[in-house]
């Protein structure tokens, strides 16, 4: 009897322990090695089928930046969830036209999804995405011109529209310098000769005449990305798409995504296909 309560408790403090890991890919369309977290409900059974949470962290943060903002474990577990944390760089999780060598919305689906299926009991009705600032256009953007890979989507404080003068700004306020639209300028290519306006999440939404699915966008009263998710609401509103806004008091800020994040999983679980 007392070696049946010993095994117990080692398989509850083993499923505790090993409930999050961090292993690294090799990538060939990033040519770097990339870091990847995994956060599995501390209940995880490899019988069973999870939805999947794809998190995506912000600019000038990493893979961890999502472990530090809330509590990873507690979202698993009370949703039944498994999220996925990869590291981003400082390029918006998009094919770069500019680097050969960074064609992130490849590695995302020829890389980094094979990988997550083939380690984990997925559920493929249920993948969804997820991040904050540049993870929020990453997220709107792998969404649409992937929507029937993903269940939906939500954006929290997106920078959802390449608008240099806008990000130039944003830029000066949080670095003090203008690293935000030189790495876009490394990415993209010179502002003055690309159209930068192509990538924003309007165009994309625009050119996409046949997306008909709803996500869910939020941004603080005081975040100065806000015109930013107001312009995507109007412009799904008048392609009668089923969003869902929130705009709440805060800032561009950790306290406001430790908040936020909770609104996207309610909204997942609401959207869980069972069928």
């Amino acid at each position: 009897m007392k070696n049946i309560a010993l095994i117990t408790i080692f398989m509850v403090l083993s499923q505790s322990l090993f409930a999050q890991t961090v292993f690294k890919i090799k990538s060939d369309k990033l040519e770097r090695k990339v870091p990847v977290l995994v956060q599995k409900p501390a209940n995880y059974q490899s019988t069973k089928s999870y939805p999947l949470v794809f998190m995506l962290h912000g600019y000038s943060e990493n893979y961890n930046q999502w472990n530090e903002t809330t509590d990873l474990k507690k979202l698993a577990t009370d949703y039944q969830m498994i999220l996925v944390c990869p590291e981003g760089f400082v390029n918006y999780y998009l094919n770069s036209p500019n680097l050969e060598n960074f064609q992130y919305e490849d590695f995302f689906f020829q890389e980094l999804v094979p990988k997550i299926e083939k380690k984990y009991s997925i559920d493929n009705k249920n993948i969804f995405i997820t991040g904050l600032s540049m993870g929020g256009y990453g997220a709107l953007s792998l969404f649409i011109k992937h929507s029937d890979f993903f269940n939906t989507a939500a954006s929290t404080s997106g920078a959802l529209e390449f608008d240099y003068e806008n990000f130039e700004e944003i830029s000066l306020k949080f670095f003090e310098s203008e690293r935000m639209t030189n790495d876009l300028e490394m990415t993209l290519g010179n502002h003055k000769e690309n159209n930068w306006k192509k990538f924003s999440i309007s165009t994309l939404l625009e050119s996409k005449k046949d997306f008909t699915k709803g996500f869910f966008i939020d941004c603080g009263l005081d975040d100065p990305l806000v015109s930013n998710t107001l312009k995507i609401k109007e412009l799904a509103l008048s392609k009668k798409l089923p969003i869902r806004l929130s705009i709440q008091p805060g800032e561009h800020n950790t306290e406001y995504w430790a908040k936020s994040v909770e609104y996207h999983f309610v909204y997942f679980k609401q959207n869980l296909k069972t069928e």
